[in-house]
């Protein structure tokens, strides 16, 4: 491979992003069901991909695009933590509590529908790969850079269809949480499940509400920061690079630390179980481990007390070009014809998962959440169904004025959730824990999660009753 193949690769991946932008504002259904502009360029990517009916480039920049999604992905991981000021745990609890409970019973929950659905329908039907048990969690709570990372680990225990069926469960949760959510929607509104209270957003709910959906540069978010006192740039006098410059250093750290965990895991593995056991542990993908290797880094410029040199605009903003540019390579590279002799398991799975997550919502929210059960539920399901944007986008609609204050606890959540489910440590371990113990048993440890899940839930909604 060349690296002018790379350079055309990546021009490639920059017009489709722009044919995206384009169609986005040009079609208003699109803004309306919420589709991001990633998405839309994959799907258009598909039209003149290694599978599409308009093939335009040479093998090698396909195999770029495809080697592409493994890449990025834990460098969208690695800038979770870097820059973040973590809240005290007591804060956290207050006000992550519920809706982490919530969102541990949509993902357990996830895992033992489809463990059970292949254990006691899809295997002996149609003899269906254990491992597709795992694709409702990964579609559905990871997405599509999930799906995309986890790619490497389903075909080392043997799907090779693992990635294009999670990307393709990734796409169905996204277009069927805007749909089915903006439903629950109108039948909350009709039914007086939303709030009704007048008060006013906090200051706090309006900040993390516009930097979701502020389309700003970076530069304009920066000068934000510094004027909101978040940044002290007479602090970084002494840097004489870009502050980019830096923050990209800093994510690249973090995934080296990713790299060097993995290798030293999968040593460790190998002295002290044997070949098979460090084969297994290989599977382990690099960006939950990039992840902490951020946590670190963030944790070693506290102590050092160069806090400055890590910006959560920047960072975050890192982390979108890293994951739209994931979304639009694997969409593009997406293997259309795995999909076609597992399109019946997949459907069931699918189905499944959907029913999950509504019964889930409509059975269980009101007794997680104290007050605006509705709201703080429904970001949830929008995050548990498709994105993180989708739970926004259906939070706003549900919310517009932020009088719940949902979206203040959801961010909180995502701190204590995302390290673990939703693409964290359990989503990357679970294929592997399958691949070991077999359909019987993560049947059983599922359930034992889901239950606890749901206890927890149980418990938290009845305790703040009482006070």
């Amino acid at each position: 491979m060349k690296l002018f193949d790379v350079l055309v690769a990546f021009a490639g991946l920059s017009l489709l992003l722009l044919a995206g932008i384009t169609l986005r504002r040009k079609l208003r259904w699109l803004r309306q069901l919420g589709i991001p502009e990633a998405l839309v360029a994959g799907l258009l990517g598909l039209l003149i991909g290694p599978f599409g009916p308009l093939r335009i480039f040479p093998e090698q920049v396909y195999t770029v695009w495809a080697q592409t999604p493994g890449v990025l992905i834990s460098l969208v991981f690695a800038t979770l933590f870097l820059g973040q000021r973590l809240p005290s745990p007591r804060q956290l609890w207050q006000r992550a509590a519920g809706q982490t409970a919530f969102g541990m019973t949509l993902g357990f929950g996830q895992y033992l529908v489809g463990a059970l659905l292949v254990w006691l329908v899809l295997q002996p039907l149609f003899g269906t790969n254990p491992l597709m048990a795992c694709l409702i969690e990964v579609g559905f709570e990871g997405g599509h850079g999930t799906a995309a990372g986890m790619g490497d680990t389903f075909a080392d225990l043997g799907l090779a269809s693992g990635e294009a069926l999670g990307l393709a469960m990734a796409t169905v949760g996204v277009v069927s949480a805007v749909l089915i959510g903006s439903t629950l929607v109108v039948i909350g509104r009709g039914r007086s499940w939303l709030s009704a209270e007048e008060s006013q957003p906090s200051a706090g709910s309006l900040l993390q509400r516009a930097a979701h959906s502020d389309p700003m540069s970076a530069e304009a978010k920066l000068a934000q920061e510094e004027a909101a006192g978040l940044s002290d740039p007479t602090a970084s006098a002494s840097v004489t690079i870009d502050g980019l410059t830096v923050n990209l250093a800093l994510a690249g750290a973090a995934v080296g630390l990713g790299v060097l965990l993995k290798e030293g895991i999968t040593r460790l593995g190998g002295v002290l179980g044997g070949a098979a056991t460090a084969d297994l542990l290989n599977a382990i993908p690099v960006f939950p481990l990039a992840m902490l290797g951020g946590l670190m880094v963030q944790l070693l410029l506290q102590w050092r007390r160069h806090n400055d040199l890590a910006s959560p605009v920047v960072q975050a903003s890192v982390g979108s070009l890293a994951m739209d540019v994931l979304i639009t390579a694997a969409m593009a590279s997406l293997n259309l014809p795995m999909l076609e002799d597992n399109w019946l398991p997949f459907l069931l799975l699918a189905l499944a998962g959907l029913a999950w997550n509504v019964a889930a919502f409509l059975l269980l929210a009101r007794r997680f959440f104290r007050d605006h059960w509705f709201e703080r539920a429904i970001a949830d399901f929008g995050q548990g169904t498709g994105v993180t944007a989708t739970g926004l986008l259906l939070l706003r609609m549900a919310d517009p004025m932020g009088r719940s204050r949902a979206m203040e606890s959801f961010s909180f959540k995502q701190l204590v959730f995302e390290p673990f489910l939703g693409g964290g440590l359990i989503t990357a371990l679970a294929p592997i824990a399958l691949a070991s113990w077999g359909l019987p048993r993560f049947n059983a440890v599922a359930l034992l999660l889901t239950v606890a899940s749901i206890a927890f839930g149980l418990w938290i909604g009845r305790r703040a009753q009482q006070t």
